[in-house]
């Protein structure tokens, strides 16, 4: 971007990379990880890399050749801000909120599942619905529409952790050991509630401006202290994070690890230490119902992983873009049983992204004007991704054999003078050279084979949480009583 083009982003109010990068430096966080207590994730090896990425993702939105895709104007301030905030009132509005996740996702190749536009969606839904929050007291839907307001005008990355640690799931969170070991309501003061106890999976928390702690599993009666739904700020008083495994800090160099270095957005378990939430920042409380529905009953589940299928569309599309590659360097891309497979692949992939137009097209737009992606079309695929994804990974990994483990050690080889002639001669091929299609496979490689492909793997496969539970989505979605009316036609059938 040039500098004149930067001047332009600043003085039209939209949040660029280098704010971003000034702001998780200058706030003090309290993340744990490799045994280590890191305050400032921009400056860390296990998490620097991905910060940059998510930088440069400021940076897109806020281009000038980006604006309309990527923004829409504040009905409050006049300025523009990101589209994902938008709420969709017409089935053009759902294709523009597509359009501006698929361009996002592309800057990431849909590897970052929590970039800020997801639980963007998920607010966005929210305050689409302040009815509903309302019906635990018209205060809770203030507080949800100001802060849907503040974080959509000052382009605030907001994260998640909506699942209680695995613990003791045979219990409700009332009948756990510790009453303090899920994260719940512990005292009532006149400025706000006391939080104490875990919760999970914290995906991008690490990067993000505030968290919304919450719970998606349902409640029994007896857990209302675990029954309600807040936003904190990452570095507020008493939030850790303890990050999983951080992969970059294995990453030997950029070109041997060129996804782990630049992608690893990382999870974490989120420990709530007495922290204080002010009242304002309070949404749902001590509600088993309203904190259950608020994911069903206003389209902010629909919209967030709306977001979430037009990222795993652009993942998909890079995969199969990377097999296509990786055929041709070796030669095979001729082959017809090479074909076949890349056909099958290739058709699970145009199910999943032609499966995005159909949310728009036959979704529909309800009776307080809010626009929903069709349920059916989403859950159908939700419901499917976990048998989806690893046949495609399986696919990609015969066809490429041995291809992506006999390489070279590291990208150093090319430059011992005693090695570098025979590693330029044998690992090359007739159209490529030994160091571009080594840099391939490498790509391949830390998509499928490191630790973190096998987390992506893993990602994936609970992405809508457990196989039984998005299913049985599905099965709440789907049109069955005119399923059985064609059966009961059949068996009037008369001449």
């Amino acid at each position: 971007m040039s500098q004149a083009e930067m001047q332009n982003t600043t003085s039209s109010g939209m949040r660029t990379g280098a704010d971003f990068l000034a702001e998780l430096k200058q706030t003090s966080r309290t993340i744990f990880v490799d045994g280590e207590k890191v305050s400032d994730p921009t400056s860390h090896p296990a998490f620097s890399g991905a910060a940059r990425t998510v930088a440069r993702l400021f940076d897109f939105a806020a281009a000038p050749e980006n604006r309309e895709t990527m923004t829409y104007t504040s009905p409050d301030t006049g300025r523009p801000v990101w589209r994902c905030f938008q709420i969709a009132k017409s089935l053009d509005d759902l294709s523009a909120k597509r359009k501006s996740a698929e361009a996002w996702a592309a800057q990431t190749f849909g590897l970052m599942g929590r970039t800020p536009d997801h639980v963007a969606n998920f607010f966005a839904g929210f305050a689409a619905k302040p009815e509903f929050f309302a019906a635990g007291g018209q205060h809770f839907a203030d507080n949800l529409v100001n802060f849907y307001k503040h974080i959509r005008d000052d382009h605030k990355y907001v994260t998640y952790a909506i699942v209680p640690p695995q613990i003791d799931r045979s219990r409700p969170a009332h009948q756990q050991s510790d009453p303090t070991l899920y994260a719940g309501v512990v005292k009532e003061t006149d400025s706000g509630i006391i939080l104490k106890g875990g919760q999970q999976l914290a995906t991008g928390a690490v990067y993000s401006d505030y968290v919304q702690i919450s719970c998606i599993h349902p409640l029994r009666p007896g857990d209302e202290n675990y029954a309600f739904s807040v936003a904190i700020p990452v570095d507020a008083p008493g939030l850790k994070l303890y990050s999983r495994r951080a992969f970059p800090l294995q990453a030997t160099s950029v070109e041997d690890y060129p996804l782990t270095s630049r992608f690893d957005e990382t999870d974490s378990l989120i420990v709530l230490d007495n922290v204080h939430v002010p009242w304002e920042r309070v949404f749902i409380y001590r509600n088993v119902d309203l904190c259950f529905n608020q994911w069903w009953k206003t389209p902010s589940h629909t919209w967030g992983n709306y977001q979430a299928q037009a990222r795993y569309a652009t993942k998909l599309k890079f995969l199969l873009g990377l097999a296509k590659r990786m055929n041709e360097a070796t030669g095979n891309d001729g082959v017809p049983a090479v074909q076949v497979a890349m056909g099958e692949i290739a058709a699970y992939a145009s199910i999943v992204q032609n499966m995005l137009r159909s949310h728009e097209v036959c979704g529909l737009i309800d009776e307080d004007g809010i626009a929903w992606p069709n349920k059916g079309a989403l859950y159908a695929v939700m419901a499917l991704q976990s048998q989806i994804n690893p046949h495609i990974i399986d696919v990609v990994r015969e066809l490429t054999g041995a291809g992506m483990i006999t390489l070279p050690s590291s990208a150093k080889d090319f430059d011992n003078p005693e090695g570098a002639e025979d590693v330029s001669r044998y690992f090359g091929s007739s159209d490529v050279s030994a160091r571009d299609k080594v840099r391939l496979m490498r790509l391949a490689w830390d998509f499928i084979g490191t630790e973190f492909g096998s987390r992506h793997q893993q990602y994936e496969k609970f992405y809508g949480g457990a196989s039984h539970l998005v299913k049985a989505n599905m099965f709440r979605t789907y049109d069955f009583t005119a399923a059985k009316q064609m059966v009961d036609d059949a068996l009037n059938y008369s001449d």
